[in-house]
């Protein structure tokens, strides 16, 4: 079995032992596995060896919650909140569906960049509508699986009307615009709980590094049933069930408008929050909401950009760490963030929070960001056995970063500059299930001047064709946009935004 060993470094385990506390050694690689952490570490004569001197080796970085289908929509839309770029980004009005070429390149350029930056594994909440096909799905995995990435994978789903899932909706958009939006009869949950157990023969396990997750979109677009078969069958195969609660303003007048309830207490009510379950955003949840989910074992994927991108919210993180919550980093889609950087989530999480309140003991230190984009990422995966620190028998997921390079110099304490200094400049190699897949700026396993070259010759005319496909949804912007109006005027709960400016100029309208 080939064998790695890396001397002479400076280690960063993130395990309960060391934590953020750095020492000298040597990291011993056999096969997938670490085999062995210590000093003087022997290996086979014929082991790869990597000098350390100078460098320091952590885990790979986890991205805990991304959007795939997003990566060809970087630096196009800004100053939307979330129910407005929804329209654009996600749009209700759709052509065709991206042919399989530029599925595959989407897919190959999130897992490219993400690994330049140091992220090794991500969960990908993939949404393909308007239906759900195996061949679509696995083009995602091979893509994952050509570029050497970890990751869990799921085929989004929603069964109920848009305007369904919205306060005020139905109330506020002209009869003629609602009549366009007749979909026709929405996925049933059996349907799709066959389609999961489709994907799950098909591809997880792929790799020994894929997998697939089970991810209805969120409680408000789902019917009772597909949540609670959605649950059942996470829990049944180990996955992760991953959804998004409680992103916005609007969501969060949402669940009393729809259901008398809070998002959460409504999934605390069908039963479907436990150690499987993984949180997106989760910024206007209440005291009552935090303990329900520290109580089940939950994990919240924060987005600390993404929420500012859409303007959704700074989420009561240091709460619900104290509630008993696992805390991970998510970079959520390149639409809503445009980057795929982990670093950069770590830095702004880091420096938001700082400005939650005076009293700074609770502010989040730099230990505790590296701790939720590692260990956290990985438990929020269900893969903590498997990833997310360096011990032996875990998985070789790992990235080596100069300690001479800029961000590290001079060198002061190893885990802030990891999480304020550093943003991916300084990494060196990226190891995935003992695999060099980039070294010495190259990806290893994947062609990238080609891939690139290739996305720019063949995005722009896709570009061109969603551009028509914005201004068929164009007409339906004012009317969501009143529906985010309404929302923040009728809120009454924990209020999430930083700054003290008024919601609206006016209340003029108001109803």
């Amino acid at each position: 079995m080939t064998q790695i060993l890396i001397r002479n470094a400076t280690i960063l385990t993130m395990d309960a032992a060391n934590g953020t506390v750095p020492f000298e050694g040597d990291v011993l690689v056999e096969g997938t596995l670490i085999k062995a952490i210590g000093r003087g570490l022997a290996a086979a004569p014929d082991a790869t060896v990597i000098e350390g001197a100078g460098k320091l080796v952590m885990p790979g970085l986890v991205n805990a919650h991304t959007h795939s289908s997003e990566t060809f929509f970087r630096g196009r839309y800004e100053k939307m909140p979330l129910e407005v770029w929804l329209l654009y980004a996600y749009p209700l009005l759709m052509g065709p569906v991206i042919e399989p070429r530029l599925l595959y390149l989407r897919s190959l350029l999130l897992a490219m960049e993400s690994l330049r930056n140091g992220v090794t594994m991500l969960s990908d909440c993939f949404f393909d509508p308007p239906a759900h096909e195996l061949d679509r799905l696995g083009t995602v995995f091979r893509a994952y699986e050509d570029a050497g990435i970890r990751a869990n994978v799921s085929s989004g789903v929603m069964n109920i009307h848009t305007l369904d899932a919205l306060p005020y909706a139905r109330e506020v958009m002209p009869a003629e615009l609602q009549a366009r939006l007749a979909f026709g009869p929405p996925i049933t949950a059996s349907a799709y709980i066959d389609y999961c157990l489709a994907a799950i023969g098909a591809f997880d396990g792929r790799a020994g590094r894929l997998k697939f997750m089970i991810a209805p979109s969120a409680p408000q677009r789902c019917t009772p049933d597909l949540l609670t078969a959605c649950y059942e069958l996470a829990n049944d195969r180990n996955l992760p069930f991953h959804t998004h609660v409680l992103e916005t303003i609007t969501q969060a007048v949402t669940g009393p408008e729809l259901y008398d309830k809070s998002l959460v207490r409504y999934l605390a009510d069908l039963g479907v929050l436990g150690r499987n379950t993984t949180i997106a955003h989760s910024v206007w949840v209440d005291d009552e909401d935090m303990a329900l989910m520290g109580a089940a074992g939950c994990s919240v994927a924060h987005n600390a950009i993404a929420n500012q991108k859409l303007g959704a919210g700074v989420a009561p993180v240091r709460r619900l760490m104290d509630a008993g919550v696992t805390l991970a980093l998510g970079t959520d889609g390149v639409s809503s963030n445009d980057t795929a950087r982990i670093f950069d989530v770590m830095r702004v999480a880091a420096l938001l929070h700082s400005a939650a309140g005076p009293n700074y003991e609770q502010w989040l230190s730099a230990s505790e960001i590296l701790q939720a984009a590692t260990l956290g990422g990985a438990r929020s995966a269900l893969l903590e056995e498997v990833t997310g620190s360096l011990e032996p028998d875990k998985a070789a997921d790992l990235v080596i970063l100069d300690l001479g390079a800029y961000p590290f110099t001079p060198l002061n304490d190893i885990a802030k500059h990891l999480v304020y200094c550093e943003n991916g400049s300084s990494i060196e190699l990226v190891m995935v299930n003992g695999e060099i897949v980039m070294r010495d700026g190259r990806l290893t396993k994947v062609d990238e001047a080609a891939i690139l070259a290739e996305i720019r010759e063949r995005v722009p005319a896709y570009l061109a064709q969603h551009a028509r496909i914005e201004e068929l949804n164009q007409p339906f912007e004012p009317y969501f946009a009143e529906i985010h109006r309404r929302a923040s005027l009728r809120h009454s709960g924990p209020y999430r935004y930083a700054g003290d400016a008024p919601a609206w100029p006016s209340n003029r309208g108001a109803r």
